[in-house]
């Protein structure tokens, strides 16, 4: 895996060298950070599928070393700010590393919330194993491999993965939709009427945690775009296309 932060070709001495070599490790370690964070969506995920509460608790415990890892990593950004007044590409990467942290800092808050209701549908289902909606089932699978493809697009800053990956989030959100109304159809009828009704909510409300993570990553890959190239999109799937925004130019000169 490439990376592709700024490199100093004159030196160890050479001014910037100090901040580019602090950079290049924060990114890395951002990129640690969100590892552990999808290790736990999986975890749940597959606590869930499995009915295996003691797995969706073990995930719930992981969550307080990605909070304590977000603070350090956002400290350190602040520091690098503070001390050594970034521009261009530099304040760019720090900018990013801080919205991309956060981010992260949710994906395992969803992660954990996932876990709950895998412990909630084990406790509702009592032994037997319910039928799972198919949507669920296929957000199991999806958000995962979406949010793989997002931390690579992060290490290679490949801005054509990362624009694709902003486009696939309808599908997500289609997925989430269809959920919604087969969650509403295993709450009826049944012998069990309240437990049907319970698993049907908790069905939905996984669904969500998943929908959110997909969102997450479609705004990981958006700031992807922007640090490798400057130009905002965030807003650009709200109006159906993905066309550049380009950032206006810093003090007159090229954009930043």
């Amino acid at each position: 895996m490439s990376e592709q932060f700024s490199y100093n070709p004159m030196g160890p001495d050479a001014p910037g060298t100090h901040i580019n070599r602090n950079i290049f490790l924060l990114k890395r370690r951002l990129v640690k950070e969100a590892t552990l964070a999808v290790s736990m969506l999986e975890g749940a995920i597959a606590a869930m599928f499995a009915m295996d509460a003691a797995g969706a608790k073990a995930v719930r415990l992981s969550d307080d070393q990605v909070d304590s890892e977000e603070v350090e990593i956002e400290q350190a950004c602040y520091q690098i700010l503070a001390l050594r007044a970034p521009y261009a590409r530099d304040f760019r990467a720090l900018t990013f590393i801080l919205r991309v942290n956060a981010d992260v800092e949710r994906v395992a808050d969803h992660a954990s919330s996932l876990a709950k209701c895998a412990s909630k549908i084990a406790e509702a289902a009592d032994g037997t194993t319910p039928a799972w909606p198919t949507a669920l089932r296929e957000l199991g699978e999806r958000v995962p491999l979406l949010c793989h493809q997002t931390l690579r697009a992060v290490l290679d800053e490949d801005v054509d993965a990362a624009r694709r990956i902003v486009e696939s989030d309808r599908v997500i959100d289609n997925l989430e939709k269809r959920l919604f109304e087969e969650a509403i159809e295993s709450m009826r009828g049944g012998p069990n009427a309240d437990a049907n009704l319970a698993i049907g909510l908790l069905f939905y409300r996984a669904g969500r945690e998943l929908e959110r993570v997909g969102d997450l990553m479609a705004s990981i890959a958006e700031d992807t775009v922007y640090l490798a190239t400057a130009e905002i999109i965030r807003h650009a799937k709200r109006r159906g296309r993905l066309r550049t925004l380009p950032v206006p130019p810093r003090d007159g000169g090229t954009p930043a």
